[in-house]
């Protein structure tokens, strides 16, 4: 067993321990960003070697507005993981996506309105190309890890993200339904942009929980409702995690691992020292 982490899995709401995970410790990461959500869980895992995060604190402390998402992913880097998988609850906005049903979405609709969703800046300009968020590589291993663990996995769709942390009205909902949108959370597409930055493979496991509230028979989603159906959800997605883990790490074929190659606009010798050593983790090898 290697000694290398490289596989990291982020989890969301209701999913704050990983079963199975051995050989626990824990480790704190200090980052240029501040600090993650919690320490993160390292341990082995169907014989590999994870890095565990509970993306709202194992207390459910932390708002989807005040999670430091570049912590996070920056300390993911920190420990060399190289894949990412995530699972947090979402509500559906499709009759056929109903609550239990655990979704891969492959696009996002970013309608957050004051989060952070770069590394860069402070003298040092990139963009990164982001038309598709998902990691269709790792997204295959999650699907073939359903198989694996006989839990059926719908593929494809676009999640919508929020700002929260209330729940849409009805109109908004009926809005997201009229753009196409498929499924409706609050803290995926922050992940998915900063991974793509950090050229981390990244990929959501969306646990419907409910119809969001454009359902005339669902049209006041509570807490209670979500949890409830989180927990049903929980065994199920942990299934999968321990499925795919046993497939991963692999060797990497998609182009997540080289984002930044030709993304970076400014002549590094024109960024700034503090900056470059803020970000050695995420650029130090094009400098």
């Amino acid at each position: 067993m290697a000694n290398e982490i490289r596989i990291g899995i982020i989890g969301g709401s209701g999913l704050y321990q990983m079963e199975g995970l051995t050989q626990v410790e824990e480790i704190e990461i200090n980052t240029p960003f501040g600090k993650p959500s919690d320490a993160y869980r390292v341990g082995v895992l169907e014989g590999r070697r994870v890095a565990f995060l509970a993306r709202h604190n194992r207390n459910h402390t932390i708002l989807p507005t005040e999670l430091n998402f570049r912590s996070n992913i920056y300390g993911f880097k920190k420990l060399g993981v190289e894949w990412i998988l995530s699972a947090s609850a979402v509500g559906s906005l499709k009759e056929e996506l109903q609550p239990l049903d655990i979704v891969l979405p492959d696009q996002f609709y970013d309608r957050t309105k004051t989060r952070v969703s770069t590394f860069f800046g402070d003298g040092l300009v990139a963009h990164v190309s982001f038309a598709h968020p998902i990691c269709a590589q790792l997204s295959d291993v999650i699907q073939q890890a359903g198989r694996d663990a006989d839990v059926p996995i719908k593929r494809g769709g676009t999640y919508l993200c929020i700002e929260g942390p209330q729940f849409s009205t009805i109109a908004e909902s009926n809005t997201y339904r009229s753009w196409g949108a498929d499924l409706i959370g609050m803290t995926n597409v922050q992940e998915a942009k900063l991974a793509r930055e950090a050229e981390l493979c990244y990929t959501t496991m969306a646990l419907v929980t409910d119809y969001d509230c454009w359902h005339p028979q669902h049209d006041a989603v509570t807490v209670f409702d979500v949890v409830e159906n989180l927990k049903k959800n929980s065994a199920n997605a942990q299934k999968i995690i321990r499925a795919a883990v046993k497939r991963l790490p692999i060797e990497r074929t998609c182009k997540c691992g080289h984002s930044l190659q030709h993304a970076i606009m400014t002549d590094l010798k024109r960024v700034p020292e503090a900056t470059k050593s803020k970000l050695d983790v995420i650029i130090g090898k094009y400098l």
